[in-house]
């Protein structure tokens, strides 16, 4: 594997790192400014609406001016976020500070670019597993570090999630080169007709149903997973971070050595509802478990559920259009994951908060249900019965 892809994989990961710090420990610290849950959730939902307006205008800026100036800028961007964040004296800053990253984060969606400058066709579905696997190491080690540090104080966190993405930023500086050729597939249309162009398809419209149903319910369970461990078992920032990282590592155990089996022996659409069937099990036995014990056993479903459905619904929509279409197709698939990590925390949080904490996860069990039905039920859109691809532009030198 060439030098440079070692050091955007540690970028990301030290990166992902920091985002994984804060994602146990902000309700807990948006509680000292008086915020309720509801306020948490818009506050989640700040992020994911400054990043789905700012990801392809850092996208565009990264094909004009580079891959590697556009990552350390995102990277110093979150870096600024954080300290933000750690020195706010009211709502009004977390949301600022929330909106700052978000406006700044494009460094997931250019270190996928740079992967397609640097990879032949046939290894970038292999290459791109590297930043599946930043994120679930992220998300093991973030977690578990925030726990670490909020027995100091709720700031340490966050003062160790920028530094993280300090580290990530004067990795990307000083070890990553830019990429000599920046690849295009030719004129993307903008996400929304890009959008109804693959929605007007019945096959791939159910699977792109299921991508934001799967989402939405992701991101409620995300978060709302701190409050609901506070109010219903007393439990602080360090317990639920370690919970987290714990059960992101079974996630992870799950799509390295059990969806490769599970897809061979039903499929992929027989495994997307099986993934579903079993994460909306697990939401809905954690909705009603009283004690950790029965909370724990709840959780073990719903992971291992999670774990089977999010690879598969990126396998069954990659390979529901033709290979000209493919960056088309990521790309709606990408705008819908946005509006549902947007909608899922305002609804989850505002649910908690009105009709108590067992209400998110019963509300998220109903719409996994829901989309294994259609996911079930719906014939599987083929490349063949998709419009055909156009031809792929010729790859610009730089």
């Amino acid at each position: 594997m060439p030098r440079s892809l070692i050091v955007l994989f540690l970028t990301v990961f030290v990166s992902l790192i920091g985002f994984g710090i804060i994602i146990p420990l902000l309700p807990f610290y948006a509680q000292t400014f008086g915020a309720s849950p509801t306020t948490i959730g818009l506050l989640f939902a700040s992020f994911s609406v400054a990043q789905f307006i700012a990801a392809p205008v850092l996208g565009e800026l990264s094909d004009r001016w580079g891959r590697r100036p556009i990552l350390i800028f995102s990277l110093l961007g979150t870096v600024l976020s954080f300290a933000l964040l750690a020195m706010a004296h009211s709502i009004t800053m977390l949301f600022i500070a929330r909106i700052v990253d978000g406006l700044s984060g494009g460094n997931i969606t250019t270190a996928r670019a740079y992967i397609a400058d640097v990879t032949p066709v046939e290894d970038r579905a292999k290459r791109y597993g590297l930043i599946g696997a930043a994120f679930g190491l992220g998300f093991i080690f973030g977690p578990a570090l925030g726990a670490l540090f909020a027995h100091i104080s709720y700031t340490a966190p966050i003062w160790a999630a920028a530094a993280v993405s300090a580290i990530a930023a004067l990795l990307a500086f000083l070890w990553l080169p830019e990429p000599e050729r920046h690849v295009s597939e030719g004129e993307v249309p903008p996400w929304w007709r890009a959008l109804g162009d693959l929605m007007s398809r019945p096959g791939l419209r159910s699977i792109l149903v299921v991508d934001l149903g799967y989402w939405f319910t992701f991101s409620v369970y995300q978060t709302t997973f701190a409050l609901f461990g506070q109010r219903r078992f007393g439990w602080d920032a360090p317990h639920i971070g370690y919970v987290l990282a714990t059960f992101a590592a079974f996630g992870v155990m799950v799509q390295v050595s059990v969806v490769g089996r599970v897809s061979r022996a039903l499929g992929d659409r027989g495994t997307l509802v099986a993934g579903l069937g079993l994460a909306a099990l697990g939401l809905a036995c954690a909705a009603l478990a009283r004690t950790v014990p029965m909370f724990i056993a709840a959780l073990a479903p719903a992971a291992l559920g999670m774990g089977l459905a999010s690879p598969t619904l990126l396998s069954l929509i990659s390979t529901s259009v033709p290979r000209g279409e493919q960056g088309l197709a990521q790309g709606a698939a990408g705008a819908l994951e946005s509006l549902g990590r947007t909608a899922g925390p305002v609804f989850g949080n505002s649910m908690l908060q009105h009709f108590g904490e067992g209400s998110a996860y019963g509300a998220g069990a109903v719409v996994l249900l829901t989309t294994m039905a259609i996911a079930a039920t719906t014939a599987t859109a083929t490349p063949s019965a998709a419009s055909p691809p156009s031809p792929p532009a010729p790859a610009a030198n730089r």
